[in-house]
């Protein structure tokens, strides 16, 4: 009988603890939904939140090729670019190259850890060396980048 009543007590708890994981995966689910980039062919990513805001930067592929990353030109917050127009820039060790913007829209944060640690470009393009994030003025732009699998394509051609 004691050990009826903990299977219960346990049970109560997961069923208690439930609403939160599933409200926890539920969040993770749009955590992913952000996580899904879009490329450009030149190699600059974006990926869009729920409001709208694409955060910008350069592809792992990108990174690699560059070497390694000495200084990387932040845009200033509030600045409207176009899509296909200039962003940021980046040096390397081996060359320089310009980042354009894969959607049009406004600049509104930056990551200026990137000015004292560039080399976060190279090792952790996706996650701490974003360059800047921007409002997206016009999502339908979206639809002509490529998605992971046309870019992963692209990349081996």
């Amino acid at each position: 009988m004691l050990r009826r009543s903990i299977l219960s007590a346990s049970m109560l708890t997961r069923a208690v603890a439930a609403p939160r994981f599933v409200a926890s995966r539920a969040g993770f689910l749009s955590v992913r939904s952000y996580a899904t980039r879009r490329y450009t062919a030149e190699h600059e990513w974006v990926s869009v939140d729920a409001n709208g805001v694409g955060t910008i930067g350069i592809s792992d592929y990108a990174a690699k090729a560059l070497g390694d990353v000495v200084f990387v030109e932040i845009p200033t917050v509030g600045t409207a670019v176009e899509a296909k127009e200039q962003l940021s820039a980046v040096e390397s060790v081996k060359a320089a190259s310009d980042v354009y913007a894969p959607v049009s829209g406004e600049v509104t944060e930056v990551n200026d850890v990137l000015g004292n640690e560039p080399s976060l470009i190279n090792s952790s393009p996706f996650d701490k060396g974003w360059i800047a994030k921007i409002k997206i003025s016009d999502k339908a732009q979206l639809e002509s980048l490529m998605d992971e699998a046309a870019y992963t394509n692209h990349i081996k051609e």
